[in-house]
């Protein structure tokens, strides 16, 4: 279940299935100003390098770090997933960790972020899910790499926040297509056909069918059902701005 928290004037999403301090952030709680308002974690869309910088230190004190000892994602769509280290300190990946009192952050806006855990291993990771990562594998990738840590996938916690839902991800057929190779077919339930042609796609839950292979339990599996281009108010939506946005992010630490 995702509950909404305020902490120092950062709202943000938490899952009741992370046991490790994390947050699925919104728009709201930054400085930034005019169409970036007003919390902006994107350096590369044009917002005020400074207010990014100092929304970049809230974010980060809330996960009780400082502003430069975090691992964060490049919001790129490739699978490759990289085990980092304090070495790794603002450096760009798919991130996964064993190092304790290291932030992970995975930048979206309209993509699905995905925060994994092993409590008792001690190993984290933060997860960038757009259609063609998660169609290369990422997520397969992702849970090998923690395995490698130590993790075991029936103890591997993961969380899905909010990110574009299925009434408003609409799609050609090569997304559908994607995903079908993706889950091996197992893919009832997850689109609709529209009479335009379209297909309207549930990324999150084509995701969740795929942890459920990798051997993750129901249980541990939490997704949000906030959609961001919906509440594109409270959250960062590449298509409803067109790309005119800032980023939000989600982050994890293990304490």
């Amino acid at each position: 279940m995702f509950i909404e928290k305020n902490q120092q004037n950062l709202i943000y999403m938490a899952s009741t299935v992370i046991g490790a301090r994390h947050a699925f952030l919104t728009r709201f709680g930054g400085v930034s100003e005019g169409p970036f308002y007003s919390l902006n974690l994107g350096s590369n869309r044009g917002d005020d390098p400074a207010a990014v910088r100092e929304n970049y230190r809230r974010a980060a004190a809330l996960m009780g770090a400082g502003i430069d000892d975090c691992a964060v994602t490049k919001q790129v769509h490739g699978n490759v997933v990289r085990v980092v280290t304090k070495a790794d300190r603002h450096a760009c990946m798919t991130p996964v960790t064993a190092e304790k009192g290291l932030p992970l952050f995975c930048f979206t806006a309209d993509c699905v972020p995905a925060l994994l855990l092993d409590r008792e291993a001690g190993v984290a990771g933060a997860i960038h899910c757009g259609w063609r990562s998660s169609a290369s594998d990422i997520l397969k990738n992702a849970v090998e790499r923690m395995e490698a840590l130590g993790a075991r996938r029936e103890r591997i916690c993961a969380a899905m926040g909010p990110a574009i839902g299925r009434c408003c991800f609409e799609t050609d057929e090569d997304v559908p297509l994607a995903l079908s190779a993706y889950l091996g077919g197992d893919t009832e339930g997850l689109w609709d056909r529209k009479e335009n042609g379209k297909y309207l796609v549930d990324l999150r839950l084509a995701n969740k069918r795929r942890l459920l292979q990798l051997g993750l339990r129901e249980e541990n599996i939490d997704l949000s059902d906030e959609c961001t281009l919906c509440s594109h108010e409270k959250y960062w939506s590449h298509r409803y701005t067109k790309g005119n946005r800032g980023s939000q992010a989600a982050c994890i630490v293990l304490e």
